[in-house]
């Protein structure tokens, strides 16, 4: 069972973990979030990343991040040099709800639910009516009889 640690820009990282634990209140024991402040040098940012990194691990770990190519994701990529890590970027709740759900699974099927979350969690909504999800995503029905 991987544990998950979310690195991102102060103060997503909490935040989510706050709506981790709203959903799944014993999730504590897995899950650490590290909120990187602006003004933090990123060898800081790192070695307090690690300490969490070491918290969670079991020995696997997923890493959530925010931004591709941003300090809290560089970091996180070398977290996971040599390591049983894999991070994923582009954090949102759908991801991390995933996540956590299927936290008993493998660290590779981890991460694939994770990115299913991700994906089918993105999604254009009408203003008014009620919204279900397409049965089918990634496609469309062009025809005119379609109503959703």
């Amino acid at each position: 069972m991987p544990g998950i640690l979310i690195i991102a820009h102060a103060p997503l990282a909490s935040a989510l973990k706050s709506v981790a634990e709203h959903t799944f209140p014993n999730c504590s024991q897995t899950l650490e979030a590290f909120d990187v402040p602006a003004d933090m040098p990123a060898d800081t940012v790192e070695a307090q990343a690690r300490a969490l990194l070491r918290r969670v691990r079991n020995p696997e770990a997923l890493i959530l991040t925010d931004v591709l190519g941003a300090t809290p994701c560089n970091v996180a990529l070398r977290l996971a040099e040599g390591a049983q890590v894999s991070v994923v970027a582009g954090v949102n709740v759908p991801m991390l709800w995933r996540s956590l759900c299927y936290a008993h699974e493998s660290l590779d099927a981890v991460v694939a639910r994770a990115l299913g979350g991700a994906t089918q969690g993105v999604v254009q909504v009408a203003p008014t009516g009620p919204q279900t999800p397409s049965p089918r995503l990634g496609t469309h029905d062009h025809s005119p009889d379609h109503h959703q």
